[in-house]
């Protein structure tokens, strides 16, 4: 089997696979229908005279303004506590209580004035989205939520257009978010960078109207530290500035667009998130009465319809929201019927625009229930003809107060009917993509199931069948191309990727079925304990309590995994008795080898202590309040006192330390680090500089904002450039290896009496001749080294020694690990490192544990094969360490810090580094081991080195021979069988890209039929996109695992080449 087919074949795997997860995407995450329709003063939105006229007043449009102006300061992050009045004289609990004590003494000197309320934000609770709300009063979606750093410009019809086309002059300052949103919408503006979530203090110095950095603080510090309340007290003063300069015409609007997390986060739905605060404040009274005792709850979409009838502006098109009706109770000493009467003009209005919204959209996108849709009619036409026949009676005679009141009750009714309908059908799906992209994941995964099976079949023609689907793959997706510029729907990528992933997989599937029907049981992956802990890991994910509990069900059934192949080792009767060890740190002697059981029980010890450890590191979800996350996420930044952080300190500088000289150790153990390969010297050199930048940085970005102020651009350039030397340094090492990845020292010495026999003249002419003649080259290294040694030094003539050829491939794969683990540190907080070390252990525990179940592969010319076990069992390590190092399926988990490590300039022109940078830190662990998961396959012919098997005595004629020693080959002996070498590391990759993509299918299909459960926006939905991201993460960094592998092994050929030619001279 040729490398090229290895890749090529996987290739077209993830394609299948990616291609079934963009056609459920489409039917399941989707936006609605945005119309293009926009309101005008020209234009009522219904039939019907309005209470008090104002079309024909100056400044009127459907209805006369009671404002000129309205200064709006949005504040980004402002939860509702923040607000909250606090009695005076009491110590406050947290540091954000009663800071803003402005607003509270307005509300208790001028009642009449302002008015505090709960303002309910619907998520996500993302900053875009809610701004979004803020102008349209409409609802985005939850696929919306991906957009939140590349906010495109708003078609739909919103405030700031309204302001504009009605000669309004809008100027702004704060957050650049908006220049995307509305972009020349202003009259004058001065945006200021946003994204960076550690600056407190850009903004707030430039602007007025707009506050975000109470966002940046959260994030940054979380609510509960001093340097919020730092923060309150300065938007306070600001606030105090604006009241004192507030003109009679002129509303005052302070809002938050969403709350946040005690840990500072936001973009989910819990109470903190969605509970922010609005303060409304005029220089006239606005309120008839003063107000509750308890705030008012108000929808965000609610203020839209209110500011634009405040201001006499056309309620934008879209809005479904309804107004705020304290605000239209006309002048404190109004009688109750006029106040009643203006409140039913303005909610009549407000139900017009909202049921012609109604009838536009469904005639668009005919996706509202249609029978909801004819009783939300029913009773607005019930509603209009009474508020009519009211105007008509007012014309002649008294009208009574609870007669408007229960017209008011009945176009309250409606509005919130249609909001709730509009929320309900706006999670809107198409079944059919949802069902196509399910059965395409479902048949991916049969394939990976069945070709996994067929890889060690020499004569199974891959070659031929692959080109074939692919072919037909292509000519179906050009039939689908053409059936849609006919029907002239537009060529929709995600449908043209998978129906020509669809019919290149049912012509391979086809071609199989042609073939014969192989034995079922090849095709089980493992035996039956594996195949219940698949099931299990499959219908657990149909569970929203599981899915919350995941990160303590991970590690429990990689334990239960682990006794599992101790036991196993039992049942087979290599746990007590003594026999060939599989450990790569032991000496073959007997007595070693007679204590194989208790080196099993210590690894397995060993395994479950390291599995509880890392669970010290854990993020509860926000779903578990009575959970309390690990404080050793937080930064060291945020630890108090000089003592106790320069410990943590000395921890992760100590973990830093272990970590470099593991790897040292193991190369020099292996024979590799006596290499004098440019990627080993960069080990040897390059390692200790990528940890020293590693420790600088920490030690500067932990104590920055203690740093003199006249070494703060100092401090600050270093912790900017420190992060990009250790990313530079990790690419020239990579780029080294790549270069000359064979890291094989090697001796020559005298001629050897014994010459390789060849059964060719000259150098090897053919690739045959090449895997003939490598291995006697290998064994007659060993032979030579072998007899030196024994015979006191020199006795033996040495012809040639080369060190850490046994372990060259795995050598590269460790060597690629550790160059990339020092970025993925740098985007973490620094006591990370402490999980990641414990984590490296586990996984090296791990691995010799699961060489001792495989046992070693000596005198096995092949198919070599990596149990689905040890696949499991790396597929579930890679899962507890995401969620081991402090990461959850949530996006208010998402470690947005990452973005800015190395880079905090330059997001605004694109999303795609910070993207990379949050991306690298969220799946790290899919990336480092998708990347090791050759060494399943290399591990133990590793541990083959340090224990050599003795043959059976035989008896030939009578007289009992001496027993010989077989020399190991390592890893030298996958070039004994190169077809089994390449089929077994395409199988490898099947049986990775099986497991993998069966835990895809089970998100697909939970998010598929409890898509109307309550917990599927909060749980299933987000779960059902970090899988999907998870594996397009994992199947690339497979890919490039593999194609290392192969990389080494083209260089091994060439060196063997080379060696041989030399020999000839």
């Amino acid at each position: 089997m040729l490398k090229a087919l290895v890749l090529f074949f996987l290739a077209w795997v993830c394609f299948l696979f990616y291609a079934g997860i963009a056609l459920f995407t489409s039917g399941f995450l989707l936006t609605r229908l945005e119309l293009t329709n926009h309101s005008s003063c020209q234009e009522l939105p219904g039939k019907g005279p309005l209470v008090g006229g104002g079309r024909g007043e100056p400044g009127a449009c459907w209805t006369a303004p009671r404002f000129s102006r309205a200064v709006i300061v949005l504040i980004d992050a402002l939860r509702f506590d923040f607000v909250q009045p606090w009695p005076g004289g009491l110590p406050a609990q947290y540091p954000y209580l009663g800071k803003l004590g402005s607003i509270q003494h307005l509300l208790e000197t001028k009642p009449q004035h302002a008015r505090l309320y709960r303002f309910l934000a619907d998520p996500p609770t993302t900053t875009m989205q809610r701004l979004k709300a803020l102008t349209t009063g409409s609802l985005p979606t939850f696929i919306d939520a991906g957009s939140n750093f590349a906010s495109y410009a708003i078609q739909e019809d919103n405030l700031i257009a309204q302001l504009n086309n009605t000669g309004k002059r809008v100027v702004f300052m704060g957050d650049d978010t908006w220049k995307g949103l509305f972009p020349e919408a202003f009259s004058q503006a001065f945006f200021f960078p946003s994204f960076n979530v550690k600056d407190l203090h850009t903004v707030d110095s430039g602007i007025l109207e707009h506050l975000y950095p109470t966002n940046h603080c959260g994030h940054k510090h979380g609510p509960h530290h001093p340097e919020m309340a730092k923060k309150l007290n300065q938007m306070d003063q600001v606030l105090q500035t604006l009241v004192e300069r507030l003109e009679n015409d002129t509303l005052l609007v302070v809002a938050g667009d969403h709350g946040m997390t005690e840990t500072g986060d936001h973009g989910g739905d819990s109470k903190p998130e969605v509970m922010a605060a609005l303060f409304l404040y005029s220089s006239l009274p606005l309120f008839p009465r003063a107000p509750p005792e308890d705030p008012e709850v108000v929808p965000q979409v609610n203020l839209v319809p209110t500011l634009a009838l405040l201001l006499g502006l056309p309620i934008p098109f879209g809005n479904i929201g309804e107004v705020i009706v304290d605000l239209f109770s006309g002048e404190v000493d109004t009688q109750p019927l006029a106040t009643a009467l203006a409140q039913a003009s303005a909610y009549h209005l407000n139900a017009q625009q909202v049921s012609r919204f109604l009838h536009a959209y469904s005639l668009a996108a005919q996706d509202l229930p249609p029978e909801e849709l004819q009783r939300l009619q029913d009773l607005f036409s019930s509603a209009s003809s009474e508020y009519k026949r009211l105007l008509d009676q007012l014309k002649t005679e008294e009208v009574r107060e609870a007669d408007v009141q229960a017209l008011i009750s009945q176009l309250r009714l409606f509005l919130q009917g249609a909001r709730t309908a509009c929320t309900e059908t706006w999670a809107r799906f198409r079944p059919a993509r949802m069902i196509g992209g399910t059965v395409l994941l479902a048949f991916t995964c049969l394939l990976c199931l069945v070709t996994s099976g067929l890889t060690s079949s020499p004569d199974f023609p891959f070659l031929g069948l692959l080109l074939k689907s692919v072919a037909w793959g292509l000519v179906g997706a050009a039939l689908l191309a053409g059936g849609l510029i006919v029907g002239r729907t537009g060529l929709d990528p995600a449908l043209l990727c998978s129906g020509g992933a669809a019919t290149s997989l049912v012509a391979f599937l086809w071609a199989l079925k042609w073939r014969g029907k192989p034995p079922m049981a090849i095709f089980l992956p493992g035996p039956l304990p594996i195949l219940v802990l698949l099931f299990l890991r499959f219908a657990a994910l149909f569970s929203d309590s599981f899915v919350l509990a995941e990160a303590r069900a991970a590690p429990f059934l990689l334990c239960s995994l682990s006794l599992f192949v101790v036991a196993q080792l039992h049942w087979e009767g290599r746990l007590l008795v003594g026999g060939p060890t599989a450990s790569c740190l032991s000496s073959p002697t007997a007595s070693v080898a007679r204590r194989e059981g208790p080196r099993a029980l210590g690894l397995l010890v060993g395994l479950l202590l390291c599995v509880r450890l890392s669970s010290l590191f854990h993020r509860c979800p926000e779903e578990t309040p009575v959970c309390q996350s690990s404080p050793w996420l937080a930064p060291l930044s945020s630890v108090g006192g000089g003592q106790a952080k320069n410990l943590w300190y000395g921890a992760c500088l100590g973990a830093l330390g272990v970590l470099v000289l593991s790897v040292r150790f193991w190369l020099r153990r292996c024979g590799n680090l006596n290499s004098s390969a440019p990627s080993i010297l960069f080990v040897r050199w390059g390692l200790p500089l990528m940890a020293l930048g590693t420790a600088a940085h920490w030690a500067l970005a932990s104590g920055s904002d203690e740093a003199p102020p006249r070494l703060q651009a100092l401090v600050s350039g270093a912790v900017i450039g420190l992060p990009r030397v250790v990313l530079g340094l990790a690419a020239i090492g990579l780029g080294l290896l790549l270069w000359q990845p064979v890291t094989v020292l090697v001796k020559t010495g005298a001629s050897s009496p014994n010459p390789i026999v060849v059964p060719f003249v000259g150098p090897p002419a053919s690739q045959a001749d090449l895997n003939y003649v490598v291995p006697q080259i290998y064994r007659r290294m060993q032979e030579a080294l072998r007899g030196k040694l024994a015979g006191g030094g020199g006795q033996t003539p040495l012809a040639l020694a080369a060190y850490g050829l046994g372990s060259v491939y795995s050598a590269a794969v460790v060597t690629t690990l550790a160059l990339l683990v020092f970025p993925l540190l740098l985007l973490h907080t620094e006591r990370i490192i402490l999980a990641f070390l414990i984590l490296f252990l586990q996984s090296f525990l791990l691995l010799q544990l699961l060489a001792a179940a495989v046992g070693t592969p000596a005198g096995s010319p092949g198919p070599f094969s990596v149990p689905w076990l040890a696949i499991s069992a790396w597929a579930l390590t890679a899962t507890q360490t995401f969620y081991s190092t402090g990461h959850q399926p949530v996006f208010p988990a998402i470690h947005w810090n990452a973005a800015f490590v190395g880079f905090p300039e330059g997001h605004d022109s694109s999303p795609v580094l910070p993207a990379l940078l949050v991306g690298a830190n969220t799946f790290a662990s899919h990336l480092l081991f998708s990347v090791g998961c050759p060494l399943l396959l290399l591990w133990p012919f590793v541990c083959e080195g340090h224990s050599s098997t003795k043959k059976k005595k035989s008896l030939t004629s009578g007289t009992e021979e001496e027993g010989e020693k077989e020399e190991p080959l390592m890893e030298m002996r996958l070039r004994d069988a190169p077809h089994h070498f390449n089929a077994a590391l395409l199988q490898l990759g099947l049986k990775y890209l099986f497991i993998l993509g069966v835990q895809v299918l089970a998100c697909v299909l939970a998010a598929s039929i409890l898509r109307r459960h309550l917990m599927v926006w909060k749980v299933f939905a987000p779960k059902f996109i970090f899988e999907a991201v998870g594996f397009v993460v994992s199947s690339v960094a497979l890919l490039l695992g593999v194609a290392l592998v192969m990389w080494v092994d083209r260089a091994v050929g060439s060196w063997f080449k080379q060696l041989i030619l030399s020999q000839e001279r």
